[in-house]
């Protein structure tokens, strides 16, 4: 997606909870999580003259996920995503999976049948954030 003009109204904030990542690499980032999830990307702000962006929305899954590179010199530094996951709650687990193992995770945990009732994974992404997916059996 491109940047979307100076007056083009902002999409709408989809889910309860929103998750806002900043990674190295935003805009490669978003182009991964169209491709490993299925994500769309609605938003951008312009990059600026080093690569970066502030902002990326999408949709993934039906809620939003949004992202921005580090930017050190206004006091947002790069920090290793530690101490939490995203947890994609989900139909055909094996798709989902798939899918993102075909874009480049890695396997942090293969599918299992879990004791809650549920089929589970884990993967990580290339920028460091660990993903879950669920699906109730």
């Amino acid at each position: 997606m491109s940047a979307a003009p100076a007056n083009a109204p902002m999409p709408a904030v989809l889910g309860g909870l929103t998750p806002y990542l900043q990674v190295n690499g935003a805009s490669n980032a978003s182009q991964f999580y169209v491709r490993a999830f299925g994500g769309t990307e609605v938003f951008r702000v312009p990059e600026d003259e080093q690569g970066r962006t502030m902002h990326i929305h999408l949709y993934i899954n039906g809620s939003s996920l949004m992202l921005s590179d580090a930017y050190p010199e206004y006091g947002h530094a790069l920090e290793q995503p530690q101490a939490f996951n995203l947890t994609l709650q989900v139909k055909d687990i094996d798709f989902w999976f798939n899918r993102a193992v075909e874009a480049g995770v890695t396997v942090a945990m293969p599918i299992q049948d879990m004791f809650w009732g549920a089929r589970y994974c884990q993967v990580r992404d290339p920028f460091g954030v660990l993903w879950a997916m669920n699906e109730p059996k």
